[in-house]
């Protein structure tokens, strides 16, 4: 299944929230489908599709990748969910959307897909690359690199940086300081959710 290139603002009515996937909020006040009549009760399986579909919307990934990352997960020490949560957050696409870097996460892959960004002083294109502690995440030493960085910085409400980050906005350069906690997470989930989803397939 491919990534996901609708209409964004039907995904964030259906599912809420999903600030990787856009800085925009919808116009529309109500979720999709809170005005029908006569519908019944959610069923679990739906509940937990709706609990996957948001976190694979707004880390922009393919049904593939995301069950890739569920599988991952679950062979490493310690709770499935939160080890699934930590693998996506340490993206390097979702550290510079974090970083405010990027102004969303599909902006964030652009950059990196485009030969933008460095880490640790070598060019890495890949979005999906693992960032570790004590990772630099810089621009490229190009006009137009730090152009695109400082655009999204400009742009970009100011928000509290969560922990494992730091961010110098004069030298367009990032680090990551340790493993993300996952109170700091971007996202309103419950990956046990997503987890018991992929149960039959892990």
């Amino acid at each position: 299944m491919s990534r996901y290139r609708g209409p964004w603002f039907k995904k964030i009515r259906r599912l809420g929230a999903l600030p990787g996937l856009t800085n925009k909020s919808s116009s529309k006040s109500s979720r999709a489908g809170s005005d029908r009549t006569g519908s019944g009760k959610k069923s679990q399986y739906c509940i937990r599709l709706e609990e996957k579909q948001k976190l694979r919307f707004h880390y922009g990934l393919t049904e593939r990748q995301l069950l890739k990352y569920v599988r991952i997960a679950g062979k490493a020490k310690g709770p499935r969910g939160q080890v699934l949560l930590q693998l996506l957050e340490m993206r390097l696409d979702n550290i510079l959307f974090r970083l405010g870097m990027a102004p969303t996460i599909p902006g964030a892959r652009q950059l990196v897909n485009h030969r933008h960004i460095l880490v640790n002083g070598r060019i890495v294109d890949i979005p999906s690359y693992r960032c570790k502690p004590r990772d630099t995440i810089t621009a490229k030493d190009e006009r137009k690199s730090k152009a695109l960085i400082q655009n999204s910085l400009d742009s970009s409400p100011r928000k509290e940086l969560p922990n494992h980050l730091t961010l110098d906005p004069v030298q367009y350069k990032g680090l990551v300081n340790q493993i993300i906690d996952s109170k700091w997470v971007g996202l309103e989930i419950n990956e046990l959710l997503v987890v018991e989803y992929y149960s039959r397939q892990t």
